[in-house]
């Protein structure tokens, strides 16, 4: 198991660089699995770290000098990892927050993410995140939702508005099945990695993919619901609030099929 290594502009990371890191929360990030070096849906990451510069710093960060970040944090090793990725920069601040800089790019490589497998019961909360697009690194609400749902006696927590409209959930993606087709919820929320690897591998596994509003008096009409993130295809989930799901084993399985036929890219 590797230990958590923390690299700032491919260099180790020292409590002088890490001091505004810690002191400020502007910034974004996306996480991802390691495989020899390889990534499932390195170019989804690549794009939103694009994105994310280009709307919080002004600048975008050219991708050829994101992998050679991220190669430097893998190291040549080989077998598994987490790999984060994190922007920011010292440069911006609540007191001075107008410059437009590219930001700096901290990696942290640690131990390989478990999926998920257990049916996830989950707590329905009114709830959005701000800049919904963005996998930003102000997870504040998303961490007191988790723990209000935990303390409920919930896995995890799923996102509404007043509406009783879904989005997603505190760090994933929501998808329900509905025969032979995943529906996904239509609102403001982050397009995952995970969600979009399903999405491509989906037609060679006999499923189709559609996204339209899904509300909670929705729940009835459906076959199955699962979550999906980077480091978890597909886990079934069991019930939101009181309304219960059947297993869905056999879709299950067709989800990480789809989602394992796609090609790890190298790094």
């Amino acid at each position: 198991m590797v230990d958590v290594l923390m690299q700032i502009d491919g260099r180790p990371a020292n409590a002088a660089d890490l001091g505004h890191f810690v002191l400020s929360n502007y910034g974004a990030f996306t996480s991802m699995q390691v495989e020899d070096g390889a990534v499932r849906g390195l170019d989804l990451h690549l794009a939103r770290l694009e994105v994310e510069a280009a709307d919080l710093f002004g600048v975008a960060v050219p991708k050829a000098l994101l992998r050679e970040r991220m190669r430097q944090a893998v190291g040549g090793r080989s077998g598994r990892f987490s790999l984060r990725v994190n922007l920011f920069s010292d440069a911006i601040s609540l007191r001075a927050p107008d410059a437009v800089v590219q930001p700096r790019i901290l990696t942290t490589l640690s131990a390989p993410a478990s999926p998920l497998t257990t049916p996830l019961r989950l707590q329905a909360q009114v709830y959005a995140r701000e800049a919904p697009h963005l996998k930003h690194a102000a997870t504040f609400g998303l961490t007191r939702a988790r723990r209000q749902g935990m303390q409920s006696g919930f896995d995890d927590a799923l996102f509404v508005d007043g509406e009783g409209r879904i989005s997603e959930g505190s760090i994933w993606n929501i998808g329900f099945v509905q025969g032979e087709t995943a529906v996904w919820p239509e609102a403001p929320m982050l397009a995952g990695t995970g969600q979009t690897l399903l999405q491509r591998g989906m037609a060679d596994f006999g499923l189709s993919s559609e996204t339209r509003p899904v509300h909670l008096s929705d729940l009835a009409s459906f076959d199955a619901a699962f979550i999906c993130n980077s480091a978890t295809p597909a886990c079934a989930v069991a019930a939101i609030d009181g309304h219960a799901f059947p297993p869905g084993e056999a879709v299950i399985a067709r989800l990480i099929d789809a989602w394992r036929s796609n090609p790890c890219q190298t790094i």
